[in-house]
């Protein structure tokens, strides 16, 4: 009787570990993240890509939508190309996100690469907005854009522009923009360089360079202390906050033109499913937490949260959009 209990007990002990074991294989396939996923901002420490990866991490670990670690790279070069290239040798990894914006059509719209967001990238999902600005020191000679149009005007080359971007990339091409609404000619004449390991600031205060185009969030702190002074912002009403509530829109001005940063997320090409299908999940969630809401706010930039298809769609509808602006001032 004894020996019969013992089977028994050593049968249903099998059958017990057996399904535990079927269980937790089932659990270890279906589990996505396993290990460490790296963001990767596309430009320098404290810009808007790198403050974009950093607030999205930490959002996803405060509020436990996220346990593994996602630590920050910074893959700066060619207005975005260098980490485009990274991205095109990582297809098919799902250890990877990278935040882009518009830089990432533009750079293959001037030539700089043949990648491209269909056919070499995963949209995941977008973000937020950032509206662009332009700034000058607090002692510039510069009181208001329309005089910094009206030089251009009389001189194209005797302003001196300076982004974090690289030629013919955002900062570049929103600042022509408005120069070309503000009916500005000999565009091509206008002195740019850009600076994406996030020097654009010294060089604005070390005076070799008159204006500074870039995202709102890039000089927030500056505004605020009194550094800089921003002109005008491209938002097409009053950004929010005590600071830029201040900041005339560039319409307010006379100028007919606006434009967004938009900041999406993408994975590499032939991203397993899984790993989309996860993160657009994840990042659904966090941009309705109030803690994404708080970043948001502390950095001037809108929520605006689109999944993948309708991000798929406009991304397809901005970069006709950026095709057209480039062959308008080219």
């Amino acid at each position: 009787m004894k020996k019969w209990t013992r089977w028994i007990l050593t049968v249903l002990l099998a059958a017990v570990l057996v399904g535990c074991g079927r269980e937790n294989q089932e659990q270890e396939e279906r589990t996505y993240p396993r290990e460490a996923v790296e963001l990767i901002a596309p430009a320098g420490p404290g810009g808007g890509y790198d403050l974009t990866v950093r607030a999205m991490a930490q959002c996803l670990q405060e509020t436990g939508l996220v346990s593994v670690p996602l630590p920050v790279t910074n893959k700066p070069g060619g207005g975005g190309r260098v980490c485009l290239e990274y991205m095109h040798e990582k297809r098919g990894s799902s250890d990877m996100l990278v935040v882009y914006s518009p830089p990432l059509c533009l750079i293959n719209l001037n030539g700089s690469t043949e990648l491209n967001y269909r056919e070499n990238t995963t949209p995941i999902a977008k973000l937020a907005v950032d509206y662009g600005c332009f700034a000058v020191r607090a002692d510039s000679p510069y009181q208001t854009l329309n005089q910094v149009m009206d030089q251009l005007k009389a001189d194209p080359g005797s302003v001196k522009v300076g982004g974090t971007s690289s030629e013919y990339s955002m900062d570049h091409v929103q600042f022509l923009k408005i120069a070309h609404a503000a009916g500005v000619e000999a565009l091509q004449e206008i002195p740019y360089e850009g600076f994406e390991n996030g020097g654009v600031l010294a060089q604005l205060m070390g005076e070799r360079v008159d204006v500074m185009s870039a995202g709102i969030s890039d000089v927030l702190g500056l505004v605020e202390s009194g550094d800089i002074r921003v002109l005008a912002v491209t938002s097409p009403n009053h950004l929010e906050g005590e600071a830029l509530s201040q900041i005339p829109t560039c319409r307010e001005l006379g100028i007919d033109a606006d434009f967004s940063n938009w900041r999406g997320i993408f994975g590499p090409e032939d991203m397993p499913e899984e790993a989309v299908e996860y993160w657009g999940e994840t990042l659904c969630k966090m941009a309705g937490t109030k803690e994404w809401a708080a970043a948001c706010d502390r950095y001037g930039w809108t929520v605006d949260y689109q999944g993948r298809d309708d991000f798929c769609k406009f991304l397809d509808e901005v970069n006709e959009e950026y095709a057209q602006l480039l062959d308008e001032i080219w």
